[in-house]
């Protein structure tokens, strides 16, 4: 895969959902591939919780369905991520909630005033990428053609609420917190929260077969310290707060197109969708996906048949990632 070169869109100082403002936003962004003439062979692909555009390109390169010989895959940074506008990089602990929706409006225009995008041929992310996917497709239907929605949803669950509530809870718990206005980062909290959160992107069945091994681990202490240990105490804990709310604030209809008719919002998708919900997901289960493809037009379920739950769509497992591969090749055909 050739390097990767990171560029900014300065967005200005953006009215946010909420009233607050942005200063001076700033969205993260790598470019594979080639926009053609007439501009309609653009892919976007938004990053998940913790990711940057480095942990998306898993879904692209030579052969695969996103192959920069044919498209142009614009990847974006959450804003949050830190590589994005993030606490780390402008604010603190004043950092402004910005919701999924804020994210996608910049994204938009990001795409206009950048490439002069006017038309997607795909929307395309795993978790809160999809959560993002899903959202471009409601807020801007004749902008996207299809979507590729990775073990995500178009409006979070009570179920996940709840989880998202308790990982916040740990972390602010923590004294050296200061509520927000640390010294130091907040190494007991990133380091207990971190071992809460390691119960959930990998299901029961991950554990229990000792799929750890196969990423480099001996054992579940040496994966709960080496990787969830070793990985969240590398953030930054504004950064985690802010895309903890960004993620709480995932709801399609939540906006004044459809004032909290999440039925309309689905139905109002144009975009031709591949749901892809792995069958031992905790985050996004299938049965959610179900309920939202109901009320879709032109929506197909294509579950992910896996043990690896959340992480069967991250690219760890090969096999998934080629199963995934495999339903973006069809879904671009069409």
């Amino acid at each position: 895969m050739s390097e990767l070169t990171l560029k900014k869109f300065l967005a200005g100082d953006v009215e946010l959902e909420s009233g607050e403002t942005l200063p001076d936003a700033r969205v993260a962004y790598c470019v594979r591939g080639t926009l053609n003439s007439t501009k309609d062979n653009a892919i976007i692909m938004p990053t998940h919780f913790g990711g940057t555009h480095e942990h998306s390109q898993y879904l692209t390169g030579k052969g695969r369905a996103l192959d920069p010989a044919h498209y142009f895959i614009v990847t974006v940074n959450l804003i949050g991520n830190g590589v994005s506008s993030s606490p780390s990089n402008a604010g603190g602990p004043t950092f402004p909630v910005v919701t999924i929706a804020d994210n996608v409006r910049l994204q938009r225009r990001l795409l206009i005033e950048t490439f002069g995008v006017q038309r997607l041929a795909l929307a395309v992310g795993h978790s809160m990428g999809a959560v993002q996917a899903y959202h471009w497709a409601a807020l801007y239907p004749n902008f996207v053609e299809r979507v590729g929605a990775i073990c995500g949803a178009a409006k979070i669950s009570r179920h996940n609420d709840v989880f998202l509530q308790g990982m916040r809870g740990i972390l602010t718990a923590d004294p050296a917190w200061k509520e927000g206005h640390y010294d130091a980062q907040p190494l007991l909290g990133l380091r207990t929260m971190a071992r809460a959160w390691g119960a959930w992107p990998p299901s029961s069945h991950f554990f229990r077969h000792a799929h750890y091994e196969k990423l480099g681990y001996s054992s579940v202490s040496d994966f709960m310290e080496r990787y969830w240990e070793a990985t969240y105490t590398g953030m930054d804990a504004n950064n985690v707060l802010a895309q903890i709310a960004t993620w709480r604030s995932a709801d399609i209809s939540a906006n004044e197109l459809y004032k909290g008719d999440f039925e309309k919002a689905l139905a109002s998708i144009t975009a031709r969708v591949c749901v892809m919900p792995c069958t031992s997901d905790s985050y996004f289960p299938p049965d959610d996906s179900k309920i939202e493809i109901s009320h879709m037009n032109n929506a197909v379920l294509r579950p992910i048949k896996s043990q690896w739950g959340h992480w069967a769509g991250s690219g760890r497992n090969p096999e998934d990632t080629d199963f995934i591969d495999k339903q973006l090749k069809e879904l671009l055909l069409n």
